[in-house]
């Protein structure tokens, strides 16, 4: 018995010790309780996403090269730098040139517990390169041509050279409704509601962690 409250103690001071860290370092955040109601993590689901997030970068803010370096590591087969670009602009919401726990939290939330139209809506924003308000076939080929190079040729040994070009013009002859060369935001929207494949790939990574 003796024990066991021994490390309960020891679960309730690391515990008041994760709060106490979370409040006083990362760019003074807006606070636990208010991310909590920003998102759908739960209070200890935060703590644990902070404790990682300080793991890789002390000072509390990802610049685009720490960004960069981290995705790489998920790819080493390829070549990640210009996906990683991509990326860490639809982070960066604030566009101060670095990501702050607060905006890695809030995206990450619509990425994993998101709405289907909120995570439709992230994702037109990552295409969206320019923030213009529509998708152009320049724009979705730097996208796509970027995933090819991350995921490396090698994985694909059998591979058109012609490849993402081909994806681009799937993507336009779906998506582009009224043939005006664009893809809008309710063009989008509208096709992607209608795909069950693209609607069951919105599910993938609910409820991850």
């Amino acid at each position: 018995a003796g024990g066991q409250a021994q490390v309960q103690s020891l679960r309730e001071r690391y515990s008041v010790c994760d709060e106490a860290e979370f409040s006083a370092v990362c760019h003074r955040p807006k606070g636990l309780e208010r991310l909590m109601g920003q998102t759908n993590f739960s209070k200890k689901e935060l703590q644990i996403l902070y404790r990682g997030f300080k793991n890789e970068c002390p000072s509390g803010a990802v610049n685009e090269e720490t960004f960069k370096n981290i995705y790489s590591q998920f790819f080493p087969q390829g070549d990640t730098s210009m996906y990683a670009h991509f990326l860490f602009e639809a982070f960066d919401t604030h566009k101060s040139g670095s990501v702050s726990f607060e905006d890695f939290v809030l995206s990450l939330s619509i990425i994993l517990r998101g709405s289907v139209t909120d995570k439709l809506n992230w994702a037109f924003n990552l295409y969206d390169l320019n923030k213009d308000g529509c998708i152009t076939r320049e724009e979705m080929t730097d996208i796509m041509h970027s995933i090819y190079d991350m995921m490396g040729k090698y994985t694909y040994p059998c591979m058109r050279d012609s490849a993402p070009q081909d994806h681009v013009e799937r993507f336009f002859q779906k998506m582009d409704r009224n043939k005006d060369g664009v893809v809008t935001i309710d063009e989008f929207l509208e096709t992607c509601q209608k795909d069950e494949n693209i609607m069951q790939s919105m599910h993938m990574f609910d409820n991850v962690i």
